[in-house]
């Protein structure tokens, strides 16, 4: 099932031994489309500092009591690398933080998560069935050596920043970014909600984000691999009801794609409607 980043905002984290803060956004990854970390506001407990939290450690959302559940102890996520979450995450402030949680890296292999399609703890892969453990003083002083460490690599996005953003078509501007929909499980960002009311009244349209050709983060725009007239043409999206997967196969239908659900990693990048 699919849900909105804006649905996560405001859920209550808990972890083993209590409650850690509340979600407050989510950077996600520009080149596999996937959520990387919550981020958490923890309040009074940690002076108002900001933590991140990866899937790797989500058990499971309780929706209806508005909580997430994670693996994770307070202390734990105390003593975690203080990451600014108001900066740009680097590669290197990730590896020291999957070293810290002793979790294999997600950008190796050729999956979302490694060689996984889903956060290793949930798929039955590495991990499955433990509970990661802080690295002692000693480890933690073990960093990498320079040499060893890949150059800084700005690839994390706030969900927050990216509301708001422009959507540019081959021919012409219809909207911008209103929300985003990721796929429960394996965090995958399956859809861009766009807001077309300037340009196309009383019409709401989803687009799967493999139609995104590219970003101009400077400009604040994304840009669409397809005509205008094709998009408006689109099955409509009723933001009063669930996306199921019979509305997901009238839009892949449409676009004349195969679904994610059918052909995971497959490219739809294709020359249609020529």
């Amino acid at each position: 099932m699919v849900r909105s980043i804006k649905s996560l905002k405001g859920l209550t984290l808990q972890a083993k031994d209590g409650i850690v803060g509340e979600v407050d956004e989510v950077f996600f990854d520009d080149e596999k489309w996937a959520i990387r970390y919550l981020i958490v506001k923890t309040g009074n407990w940690l002076l108002g500092r900001s933590v991140l939290i990866s899937p790797y450690s989500v058990e499971t959302i309780l929706w209806t009591q508005g909580s997430i559940i994670v693996s994770l102890t307070r202390k734990q996520v105390e003593e975690s690398p203080d990451i600014d979450s108001d900066q740009p995450v680097s590669r290197q402030m990730e590896q020291q933080y999957f070293a810290y949680y002793r979790w294999p890296y997600y950008w190796t292999g050729v999956g979302t998560w490694g060689d996984n399609t889903y956060p290793p703890m949930m798929s039955g892969g590495y991990g499955a069935g433990l509970r990661p453990t802080a690295l002692t003083a000693g480890q933690k002083n073990q960093e990498p050596k320079d040499s060893e460490m890949p150059e800084g690599d700005v690839h994390l996005r706030s969900s927050k920043e990216v509301m708001g953003y422009k959507i540019e078509a081959t021919d012409a501007e219809f909207g911008h970014i209103e929300d985003l929909f990721f796929e429960e499980g394996s965090w995958k960002i399956r859809y861009l909600v766009i807001d077309t009311k300037s340009f196309w009244p009383s019409k709401s349209i989803i687009l799967p984000p493999d139609w995104v050709d590219s970003v101009s983060w400077s400009n604040r725009k994304f840009r669409i691999k397809l005509p205008g007239r094709v998009i408006k043409q689109a099955p409509e999206y009723d933001p009063t009801y669930p996306i199921d997967r019979d509305f997901e196969k009238r839009l892949y239908g449409y676009y004349r794609i195969p679904g994610y659900w059918e052909l995971e990693g497959a490219s739809t990048k294709q020359q249609i409607f020529k």
